[in-house]
């Protein structure tokens, strides 16, 4: 293939995203901001290519079973790309023409290979006008039907259908394949929810208040992130899930608290602000280039009750020693899979032998946060996933191994309606959010040392 690309088209630029995703194992998130500098994008053409790129990885077992009937000997992998990139076009969107859709089509394939590759895609492009697509009602085995239908390998909802049974498992797979909501959190130490939505609609942004979170802000339109209100502080890009940590967490002013995975810092700022900008608040991670970004939060939003490290969770009492800790966040490293919404690439990277490996790094943090915990203090287990070996299995195991801990009322806004006194799972079709787990324990005695 030819690596010729059409500067500010944005059918040529989403191609190229989604070829370096399959041929180098890219992530499309961190891609698409790259992509978008480097084609020149005009920002009124950036959402339709963060549509079409977004929508055909989520959509892309099923563009492949669409274009099967079509598909004569063999073809190059970057011209199936490019077919699935139109199909889904053609297909999910309405508002593009189809003739338009196979146009560019055929000037890519041009371009990037030469005029045989253009007849071929022009050939199987209009045949799908012509004869349409076919049902998933000749697919007889019904994970098969559900794999197909929703573009999830068939393994993992075999998982689910295991766990949750399968009408949750059709119903989950369908809004992993939706548009993700766009929420923000208001910095409440700095200013009210009212005064927010007001600066944000200054700004021509309609932001319109959670039913469930008091300092979550759903944005309908335009850009927080590019916004004077997000510049100077008085909101963060967070998922309305993963305000719940710093609910169940308990904290009050004053507090000596640990975040032990803490990077991006969502979580992290919105304990601070749950401490009311008071008292020691230490944020850990692995990795020296993300607790950057902690900082740059912690600046940005005002708080100076952070203290950020790079560290291992996992020697963490090595470091700060025992019963240091009020409250402790293992917002544990998983395998994801509440998130597929916003990172459809995850349906496609993920392994069946990833979940025994990740649910042994819970446990070491697990293991670590109780020895860190002072007596009485509370321990929030977290991970935006729905798989229930990383979730439930975690939790329960490190209760067998830790009878000083025990399960106790996850405190979750009222709202939400969550009856449960133990272990919370959030599915992302509940609330519309991400999928996402949390347990909460206390310390009712002092660990025993070996």
């Amino acid at each position: 293939m030819k690596n010729k690309k059409l500067q500010g088209n944005v059918r040529d630029a989403a191609f190229s995203i989604l070829w370096a995703v399959e041929n180098k194992q890219a992530y499309s998130n961190l891609l698409l901001h790259q992509t978008i500098e480097s084609y020149g994008i005009a920002a009124k053409n950036r959402g339709l290519l963060t549509e079409i790129t977004y929508g055909t990885l989520q959509h892309q077992m099923t563009l492949d079973y669409y274009l099967e009937p079509y598909l004569k000997g063999k073809i190059e992998p970057w011209v199936k790309t490019l077919l699935r990139l139109s199909l889904y076009q053609i297909v999910y969107l309405d508002r593009i023409p189809a003739h338009a859709v196979v146009h560019e089509a055929v000037e890519i394939a041009k371009r990037r290979g030469h005029g045989g590759v253009a007849s071929v895609v022009n050939g199987v492009l209009r045949s799908v006008q012509r004869n349409g697509v076919r049902s998933f009602n000749t697919i007889s085995d019904p994970y098969e039907k559900i794999s197909i239908e929703t573009s999830h390998p068939i393994w993992m909802i075999r998982r689910w259908a295991e766990q949750f049974g399968l009408e949750k498992t059709r119903e989950m797979a369908l809004e992993n394949n939706k548009t993700p909501l766009q929420t923000v959190r208001v910095n409440t130490t700095r200013a009210t929810v009212e005064e927010v939505i007001e600066m944000l609609e200054s700004e021509e942004l309609e932001a319109v208040p959670s039913k469930f979170i008091p300092e979550c802000l759903i944005v309908t339109n335009g850009q927080p992130a590019r916004t004077a209100t997000f510049e100077k502080g008085f909101i963060t890009i967070q998922d309305e899930s993963s305000m719940l940590p710093a609910y169940a967490l308990q904290v009050e002013p004053d507090m000596t608290v640990l975040d032990m995975c803490a990077a991006p810092g969502g979580k992290t700022t919105h304990i601070a602000e749950k401490m009311n900008n008071s008292g020691t608040l230490y944020a850990l991670d692995l990795h020296a280039h993300k607790v950057k970004l902690i900082d740059e939060t912690a600046k940005r939003l005002g708080h100076t009750v952070i203290e950020t490290e790079v560290g291992d969770g996992k020697k963490s009492v090595e470091r700060f020693g025992e019963e240091k800790f009020d409250r402790i966040l293992v917002d544990a490293p998983c395998s994801g899979l509440g998130v597929i919404k916003r990172k459809p690439d995850i349906k496609y990277t993920k392994k069946e032998e990833d979940f025994a490996r990740l649910q042994k790094i819970q446990l070491e943090l697990l293991d670590q946060a109780a020895r860190l915990l002072k007596e009485g203090g509370i321990l929030v287990y977290s991970t935006c996933t729905v798989d229930a070996m990383e979730n439930r299995g975690t939790a329960e195991q490190f209760l067998k191994e830790h009878p000083e801990m025990e399960k106790i009322q996850a405190a979750l806004p009222a709202a939400m309606g969550i009856k449960h006194t133990g272990f919370v799972q959030v599915f992302p079709q509940d609330y519309g959010s991400d999928g996402f787990f949390i347990a909460a324990f206390q310390k009712t005695q002092k660990t025993a040392t070996a």
